[in-house]
């Protein structure tokens, strides 16, 4: 008989803080450091992001978990949480799985009747816009070190664009920034430790 035992709280606490560590270095590097969002700064200076890391496997486990967060997104305080990360380290590695649960999560989102108040982006170590080839350097503009769901608010989404007049401009200038970049470039920028 072959088992493998769970890993112990300590393990589980360290995995837990590597995990965080990464995320927070992607977003801070990546989304914040080559301004991929404009609006990523001022929720992270406030402390307004939950990071939560799922411990699914399965995409049933990662749509409870989805549930429990755009609920717990939707009843706090826009000024305690603007918004969440959903990390999930060890759920949907293979891109085409994660892609095709974006569409259960969206799903989720209007049975929930949170459509107009909650909305998911998404982010993947391998992510793939269409009509790209898998090393195109723009698909490093949604590219993360785990798969992750992004819950966010539409008011605030609003109230961002309201303050970017260019807000249309985001994605075509993020492709820009990493063409100038390059493949190279992105690996000795996301490298650097701040």
């Amino acid at each position: 008989m072959n088992e493998t035992a769970a890993p112990s709280p300590a393990a589980r606490s360290s995995d837990h803080a590597a995990i965080l560590e990464a995320t927070r270095h992607w977003l801070t590097r990546a989304v914040i450091g080559l301004n991929l969002c404009p609006f990523a700064k001022s929720v992270h200076v406030k402390n307004q992001i939950r990071y939560v890391i799922s411990e699914a496997t399965e995409l049933e486990g990662v749509l409870t978990d989805l549930e429990r967060e755009l609920r717990t997104l939707a009843e706090a305080d826009p000024a305690e949480i603007d918004t969440t990360l959903l990390i999930l380290p060890h759920a949907l590695a293979d891109f085409a799985d994660f892609n095709d649960a974006t569409w259960f999560a969206e799903r989720l989102v209007q049975q929930l009747r949170l459509e107009g108040t909650l909305q998911v982006a998404s982010f993947h170590p391998d992510y793939q816009f269409d009509g790209t080839a898998p090393d195109d350097i723009e698909n490093y503009t949604n590219r993360a070190p785990y798969p992750i769901l992004h819950l966010l608010r539409e008011a605030s989404i609003e109230r961002a664009v309201e303050a970017f007049p260019d807000a249309a401009d985001i994605y075509e200038r993020n492709q820009e920034t990493l063409r100038k970049l390059g493949r190279d470039g992105w690996r000795e920028w996301m490298s650097k430790r701040d």
